[in-house]
């Protein structure tokens, strides 16, 4: 896509309100393009776009709501312009034994992550065919091999990089571009809330110290905007992620073994303790979670 040709475009983010999507839309901005914010709180909405060099609006939206996604990109379309490129960041975590979990946050965290993401694509699609854009899905190391106590997010993010793939080749005579992002360890209030669960801090350390290391948003966003502007098929963070794309058939094994021999040094109580929701970001959303009940289309508060 390039620079010059994303100049005065339109970019939509989700969950913007904080980390790697904030971070995204303040690097899109500084590339020329305007940008849409989508996400749960308003009022960190409106900080971000506050600071946004090109212009910039803001719509409190649960990308789980799809009427209200609809409503979102009927104005984004009729104030700005169809959308160009589209980046489904929206997502949460939740830790602990799936045993003991509530089962409306284990489905929370598939809604949000794997629904939110085909809500997202499925509203603006008309904007991308007529913009021949880009849609970057969102996904995480978590696709590679699932982790114990994060049964939930693990299976989401596998399930949103095959729904991207399948998506990738039915848009492919449409023109539009479909991309797969790739993060490990990034510094946003969901790590900071991992490393606090005993198993999951366990199972950090006994990877290799390349693999530990921790990324800042910025640096991520920086990544991912690089890789809309290529139109990329795949995007890593960190890139050296690419290198082990040959080894992924053997992760599941060696992420079993690693959880093994972690879960063997800790005690009964730390095999039990269920963490709940990680992050300022996923708990914003499970406390204004909308009612399981269908509305008409609306169009959400925005800035």
């Amino acid at each position: 896509m390039g620079q010059d040709r994303l100049y005065g475009r339109v970019a939509v983010v989700t969950g913007a309100a904080r980390g790697v999507g904030a971070a995204t839309a303040r690097h899109l901005a500084e590339r020329g393009l305007r940008v849409v914010l989508l996400g749960r709180e308003l009022e960190s909405l409106r900080r971000v776009a506050a600071t946004l060099p090109t212009e910039a609006r803001c719509f409190e939206v649960d990308v789980t709501d799809e009427a209200a996604l609809q409503g979102a990109a009927r104005v984004v379309g009729e104030r700005m312009g169809p959308a160009s490129v589209v980046v489904a960041n929206a997502g949460i975590a939740a830790a602990g034994p799936f045993a003991a979990s509530e089962a409306a946050l284990f489905n929370r965290v598939i809604d949000v992550n794997l629904v939110g993401s085909a809500n997202t694509a499925r509203v603006f699609l008309p904007q991308l065919i007529a913009t021949r854009g880009y849609f970057l899905q969102v996904a995480s190391t978590a696709a590679f091999g699932a982790a114990p106590f994060m049964s939930a997010y693990c299976a989401s993010k596998a399930g949103v990089e095959s729904f991207a793939q399948a998506l990738r080749t039915e848009l492919r005579a449409e023109g539009v571009d479909v991309g797969i992002a790739y993060l490990h360890w990034t510094g946003t209030d969901m790590i900071d809330a991992l490393d606090e669960h005993p198993v999951l801090r366990a199972l950090r350390a006994h990877q290799p110290a390349p693999a530990r290391r921790v990324h800042s948003s910025d640096q991520v966003a920086a990544w991912l905007t690089r890789g809309v502007e290529r139109r990329a098929t795949s995007i890593y963070a960190p890139p050296w992620l690419r290198l082990v794309q040959p080894l992924r058939p053997l992760f599941p094994l060696i992420v079993s073994r690693i959880a093994r021999r972690s879960l063997a040094g800790l005690p009964a109580d730390g095999l039990q303790r269920t963490t709940g929701v990680l992050g300022a970001g996923g708990r914003a959303d499970w406390e204004a979670r909308r009612p399981e009940t269908p509305g008409p289309p609306v169009i959400p508060p925005q800035c």
